[in-house]
C-alpha cells in the first residue's frame, strides 16, 4: 500500500471517523484471512462493502476470474474514485444501504459473498439493521458474509440471521481484529 493511500485514509478517518472506523488501513494479514475463506472456484458475483482504500479489494483481485462480478461499495468520494481508477473492472458504489436496487440493476440475481470492513457498530441502530437486512436478502442460500471488526458485539445480532462458522482473531492488524465468517441461515 503506497504512502498516499495511507495518508487518503488517514484524512477519511478524520473527516468521518464513524464512517471509517480506524485510522489506518486493513494489514494484508487481515485481508488474506478474510478473503481466503472464500470457496473461489464457485464465486460468480462477489460484492465488498466499505472497500476503503483496497486493502481487500486487492486480494480479491488476485483470486477472480474475468468473468467475476465484483461489486464494491465505499461512500467516501476521494476513496471511491481511488478505486475506479485502480480497478476499473469492478463496479463502484456510494450506499451498501442499498445493496439489494443495486444488484437488481446489475442483473445479479443474488452473491455468493459478501467481504465488509464496514465499521457496524459505530452505526445507529437504524442503519445496522439495514446493513444486516440487505446483506442477508444479497446473498443466495449458504452464501457467506466475512466481515471484520474490532470487538464481538455483532456476534449476537449476526446469529440472528447467520450461522457463525468461525470467529478468527488476526493480531497482526492495527488494531487486532476479529473474523466473522458468516453462512445464510434460510428461514
Amino acid at each position: 500500500m503506497s504512502f498516499n493511500e495511507k495518508l487518503l485514509f488517514l484524512r477519511s478517518f478524520i473527516h468521518d471517523p464513524k464512517q471509517v472506523g480506524s485510522v489506518t488501513p486493513s494489514s494484508r494479514f487481515l485481508a488474506h484471512s478474510m478473503v481466503n475463506q472464500a470457496p473461489w472456484h464457485e464465486v460468480k458475483a462477489v460484492a465488498e462493502l466499505g472497500s476503503g482504500t483496497g486493502a481487500i479489494t486487492r486480494v480479491i483481485n488476485t483470486k477472480v476470474t474475468s468473468t467475476t462480478k465484483v461489486l464494491l461499495f465505499e461512500m467516501d468520494k476521494n476513496l471511491r474514485h481511488n478505486l475506479k481508477t485502480s480497478y476499473p473492472d469492478f463496479s463502484c458504489y456510494h450506499n451498501a444501504a442499498s445493496l439489494v436496487e443495486t444488484i437488481k440493476s446489475s442483473h445479479i440475481h443474488q452473491l455468493d459473498c459478501i467481504f465488509s470492513g464496514l465499521p457496524f457498530f459505530n452505526f445507529e441502530p437504524e442503519l445496522r439493521n439495514t446493513l444486516v437486512e440487505q446483506i442477508y436478502q444479497s446473498l443466495k442460500p449458504e452464501g457467506l458474509f466475512i466481515a471484520f471488526q474490532y470487538s464481538l458485539q455483532m456476534k449476537k445480532q449476526l446469529s440472528e440471521y447467520f450461522n457463525i462458522d468461525t470467529i478468527k482473531y488476526v493480531p497482526f492488524n492495527f488494531p487486532p481484529a476479529f473474523v466473522y465468517v458468516c453462512r445464510k441461515r434460510e428461514t
